[in-house]
């Protein structure tokens, strides 16, 4: 078990895991997903739609009109998601603390907001165009703006129910102070789920050609130096879970790419909001925003935690 941490929203034993669903076959996938997890650590679930009915109506000359019965439908309809969500999620976990409903709010206004004290937000994709009706309005949204950690529900046709039952738990290290709070989820994670961890270290980005900050070293030299700053950036955390079993891999250069393989094999894919090269005001990486749309297994995003107070 981890530590409890005090100072965190996120890691109160009431925070809640917190899926977002809009009916379609991979938020159910989802909803199976956040049950299973939100069981497994102990933690109640709760579902959330969306219908984005606010501002919903016809303009005609100087009044905006909106039809009863069309707005009625809208409600039964969102009645009738959460409601199937509760039957899939009790189908994983007959014993959850589940609580759903439908609102007016757009599902990335709703899942943004609750974001503040959940435990995780879970949102569903399948293939490269998503699930949700507006992928980038909703998915990359919620994945970007929101508190503590998201994750992308992807899945991969070769597997099992789509989603990886077993495999290693795979993170991202970058050097950055968000990579470390991805290697810390990583930890946990891969100790929670038995599972081998292995840490991803890539010396540059994709367009980058500065290796370890100095230009003037030999490929040989460079290795080294990234071998030991890796090796430097998981081990506290391997004394801190001896259990854990930890393989260390590093590439030259294309992050995503080499995450993305790696994707094929793993159960949970793990990486910051934004890495070492990006702009404070740039709240989802290149690297994060390529893995959440195309990488073939689950992915969780860790958000650095001075933003909930931000």
């Amino acid at each position: 078990m981890t530590e409890q941490r005090f100072d965190d929203p996120h890691h109160l034993a009431t925070a809640k895991v917190v899926v977002g669903v809009d009916g379609s076959e991979g938020s159910w996938t989802a909803v199976r997903w956040a049950a299973r997890f939100a069981a497994e650590r102990g933690r109640a679930l709760e579902i959330l739609h969306g219908m984005e009915l606010v501002g919903t109506g016809w303009v005609l000359g100087d009044y905006e009109v909106v039809i009863p019965s069309v707005l009625d439908a809208a409600r039964e309809q969102g009645r009738e998601v959460v409601a199937q969500a509760e039957r899939v999620a009790r189908s994983v976990a007959p014993d959850l603390r589940i609580s759903a409903r439908a609102t007016s709010d757009t599902g990335r206004q709703l899942l943004i907001e609750h974001s503040a004290e959940a435990y995780a937000v879970v949102i569903g994709a399948t293939g490269d165009a998503g699930t949700f009706a507006h992928l980038g309005s909703t998915l990359l949204a919620v994945t970007a703006h929101a508190h503590g950690t998201v994750v992308v529900v992807r899945t991969d046709p070769d597997a099992d129910g789509g989603v990886h039952p077993s495999g290693p738990v795979v993170v991202g290290v970058d050097g950055s102070p968000v990579g470390d709070a991805a290697i810390a989820a990583a930890f946990t994670e891969a100790a929670e789920r038995g599972a081998d961890l292995v840490a991803v270290h890539v010396w540059t980005d994709w367009d980058s050609g500065r290796f370890a900050g100095d230009v003037h070293r030999t490929d040989a030299e460079l290795d080294n130096v990234e071998r030991v700053l890796l090796a430097e950036r998981v081990a506290g955390w391997q004394e801190k879970f001896p259990q854990v079993r930890v393989t260390r891999k590093v590439e030259v250069s294309a992050p995503a790419s080499h995450l993305l393989s790696w994707s094929k094999v793993a159960q949970l894919l793990v990486v910051g909001s934004r890495g070492r090269g990006g702009f404070a005001g740039m709240l989802l990486g290149s690297t994060a925003n390529t893995v959440v749309q195309h990488a073939s297994c689950p992915v969780m995003v860790v958000h650095p935690q001075e933003r909930i107070s931000g």
